[in-house]
């Protein structure tokens, strides 16, 4: 079954949508790098890890932050270095490993999140209405359903 090209318009959307979405993600990991020595992806395990009251399993936390499980163990691998971060093995499963926050890390996430909040509202946020808004959170909602029920 063929598909059918997108109008002009929508293509010039998804261009925008990828270039904004680069472009901030860059910024919020120089700020962040800038202020607290580490970057966007050492806050998001941060966050993830505190999201979920201070713990995951590795395999979890690799799909919180979207990583495939070797570089998110790679990426626990320097924060755990850090001091921000330990790993606990399962009592009950030999074969799976936590993720812990430190309260070294659960401090650093809390100096970070002002400036990652300051940046978000700065970038992206303040441009927001509250009915462009609800149609990008529904617009995306639609995607990542589209994307939970087909396979990798």
């Amino acid at each position: 079954m063929r598909s059918r090209r997108p109008s002009d318009d929508r293509l010039a959307t998804w261009r925008s949508f990828l270039e904004a979405h680069t472009r901030v993600i860059r910024r919020l990991d120089q700020e962040l790098q800038a202020e607290h020595g580490f970057g966007l992806d050492w806050y998001d395990v941060l966050f993830q890890l505190h999201d979920a009251g201070g713990r995951r399993t590795m395999s979890d936390l690799a799909d919180a932050v979207l990583l495939t499980r070797p570089n998110c163990t790679r990426l626990v691998d320097r924060l755990v270095n850090a001091g921000l971060v330990r790993r606990e093995p399962d009592p009950d499963d030999a074969r799976m490993r936590w993720a812990e926050l430190t309260d070294d890390g659960v401090a650093a996430l809390r100096r970070a999140s002002p400036t990652h909040l300051a940046g978000i509202e700065r970038y992206v946020t303040r441009h927001l209405d509250d009915a462009t808004s609800a149609t990008l959170r529904a617009v995306f909602g639609a995607v990542l359903d589209s994307l939970a029920d087909s396979p990798a």
